[in-house]
């Protein structure tokens, strides 16, 4: 749990590359499309006689084809209640029937959810609260105790500082370098390149930063045969220049 932006789905990508051999092996569903009651369905497939019957569940079917996986349920404080009762079982039984009756198989599979309770600031949780009591009394608010008591371990994840930004910038901009230079082009990254990726808010819009403001620019001069690019912060955005 904790503000979006700090590396939960990230830390899931990781985990299915360690213990499953790759990325491919996680299997994300977005919580915030079964906010309705009507929703469930939709995870273990539709009743008989109904629209999508033949097509399984999202969640069922998902996992019947990959049963072994890391499972992601992101956001999952925006789901109805009723599809938490669904996880009940799951997380009871480890296995789930879907509508054609077919019972399928949980055991081999890595369950996270991942909420973005704990954005709030911990000072209106109470007088003195850590951070990560107030995330856990959000909790405890927000899950029914048999859901919460059904979880192995919560973890909170603390904002991002200005040092791990600047060290998950590094990481990106290395990637970048090294596809560059298998596209034949030197990629030289001024230091202010760095600090400024560091005051972005969180990892996702720092990433979408190097997307936007470097990737971008870096594709243009490849297309172009730039052998050199340089990379500098003017009037507050990223630059990338052709060098000597």
């Amino acid at each position: 749990m904790g503000p979006s932006g700090v590396g939960k789905t990230e830390l899931a990508k990781a985990l299915a590359e360690a213990v499953y051999g790759s990325e491919e092996a996680l299997v994300r569903i977005d919580m915030s499309e079964y906010m309705e009651r009507h929703s469930v369905s939709r995870l273990v497939g539709s009743p008989p006689g109904y629209i999508g019957y033949d097509d399984g569940g999202q969640l069922t079917e998902r996992i019947r084809r990959r049963p072994y996986c890391v499972l992601l349920l992101d956001e999952i404080e925006k789901a109805h209640p009723d599809v938490w009762n669904i996880l009940l079982q799951l997380l009871e039984e480890g296995c789930l029937t879907d509508s054609q009756g077919r019972k399928v198989d949980f055991r081999n599979v890595i369950l996270i959810m991942t909420g973005n309770i704990g954005s709030m600031s911990p000072k209106s949780a109470g007088f003195g609260a850590t951070a990560e009591g107030a995330v856990m009394a959000e909790a405890k608010r927000t899950f029914r105790p048999e859901l919460l008591n059904r979880i192995d371990e919560i973890i909170v994840f603390a904002p991002l500082g200005p040092d791990s930004l600047a060290r998950i910038a590094r990481r990106l901009i290395c990637e970048l370098s090294a596809r560059a230079d298998s596209a034949g082009c030197e990629l030289v990254v001024e230091d202010a390149v760095i600090e400024h990726l560091a005051a972005s808010p969180g990892a996702r819009q720092l990433r979408r930063a190097v997307e936007t403001e470097l990737e971008d620019e870096l594709a243009r001069l490849l297309l172009s045969g730039t052998e050199r690019a340089v990379a500098t912060v003017e009037g507050g955005r990223i630059q990338v220049t052709a060098g000597q």
